[in-house]
């Protein structure tokens, strides 16, 4: 599993709850529409995948690898996930 830092802006309002529940769904922690989540290979692409269905052209949609471990501010912990990981939410 490697961490990614999922962003997000959507133009239309109305698509908006259908790809907050998709991204939502994939990711472990956030605020708001900047979300992390350990996603494996095949994780990350059926998100990509779901999305497909709902973003546009004058929407953004960032996916952002973390390489190494980020650095945490505060009283945030950090969580590593070895490939083998299994998240129960």
């Amino acid at each position: 599993m490697k961490n990614f830092l999922i962003a997000y802006d959507i133009f239309d309002s109305k698509r908006l709850p259908y790809i907050r529940k998709i991204v939502y769904s994939y990711a472990l922690s956030g605020q708001k529409s900047a979300l992390e989540a350990p996603l494996c290979h095949t994780l990350l692409k059926s998100m990509l995948q779901e999305l497909e269905h709902y973003i546009q052209d004058i929407d953004m949609l960032n996916i952002i690898h973390f390489v190494g471990e980020p650095i945490l501010l505060g009283k945030g912990l950090y969580e590593s996930y070895s490939n083998k990981a299994v998240i129960i939410i």
